[in-house]
């Protein structure tokens, strides 16, 4: 299928896309890297009156180091986030789960941006952002804000974002000497979205301590398991209960079944990955 008619403008800095997106009148569309938008336009999922093209605002692409935290702008690309030797060195998390993201031709134009504002469920980066407490910043013509990572992915498709915003920058903290980050999915192959999937950081782990654990693509959203994080901090994880602890944990949290699997299904899956996670992590 083609996409419906829309029409289209490629602004060359951020003022001039933010006098574009502040037009209450039109159903407008924001265009990062196109993995999702453009397939959803095309079958017309998705039937914008304006394509609003972020490819030409190029102070939005930056990857930047500012003392104790690493600041990341809305179109920098996956491609960009693995070559970076500041995400190597600070943020450990993301190189563990980038190269499970998708396959080369799409993180060559994903952006981190694009995920974010998309909120799928099934996505990596939300989770890992939760994971990492990470601050997201959106601007609008008239007002710029920060958003906590935790706060801002709502429901399936669904964010904190108001009308006339767009997502400028993501800010992660470094990782410490002791912290310990985590990272495991379940796919039918490799590149294609998880049937579950868990990012994990942890302050320590000998023992276990500000341990954040969550899990995506079995509900809504990404979502952190509290009982879990609370029952194992201030342990040792080669403890026998902490598995057991986990499993109870599950029982409680809140799944949704998908195209892939059913409620219960995924809550098995979580098991799985959170478990093969927690063993890689010791």
């Amino acid at each position: 299928m083609k996409a419906a008619d829309f029409a289209y403008e490629k602004p060359v800095d951020l003022a001039s896309a933010l006098d574009l997106l502040n037009d209450e009148d039109r159903d407008i569309q924001l265009l990062a890297g196109g993995q999702s938008l453009m397939p959803m336009m095309n079958f017309r999922l998705a039937q914008p009156e304006l394509l609003i093209d972020l490819n030409g605002v190029d102070e939005l692409n930056f990857i930047e180091e500012e003392g104790e935290v690493i600041t990341i702008g809305a179109m920098a690309r996956y491609s960009q986030l693995q070559a970076s030797p500041i995400i190597s060195q600070h943020v450990p998390l993301f190189t563990l789960a980038l190269p499970h993201i998708a396959h080369a031709a799409v993180r060559n134009r994903g952006t981190i941006g694009g995920s974010v504002a998309l909120a799928d469920p099934a996505a990596e980066m939300p989770a890992l952002l939760i994971a990492l407490g990470a601050t997201i910043t959106v601007i609008s013509k008239s007002a710029e804000r920060e958003i906590s990572a935790r706060d801002f992915f709502i429901g399936i498709y669904e964010t904190a974002l108001g009308n006339g915003e767009l997502v400028k920058s993501v800010t992660v903290p470094k990782a410490k000497k002791d912290n310990v980050y985590g990272f495991y999915e379940l796919t039918r192959r490799h590149g294609d979205y998880a049937m579950a999937g868990v990012a994990i950081a942890a302050g320590s782990i000998d023992p276990v301590s500000d341990l954040k654990i969550v899990l995506f693509s079995v509900s809504d959203k990404p979502r952190r398991l509290k009982d879990a994080e609370a029952v194992l901090d201030g342990k040792d994880l080669d403890n026998a209960d902490a598995h057991a602890s986990v499993k109870r944990a599950l029982t409680k949290f809140e799944f949704q079944g998908d195209l892939n699997a059913d409620a219960k299904t995924k809550q098995h899956l979580a098991g799985v990955v959170i478990k093969r996670t927690l063993e890689g992590m010791v």
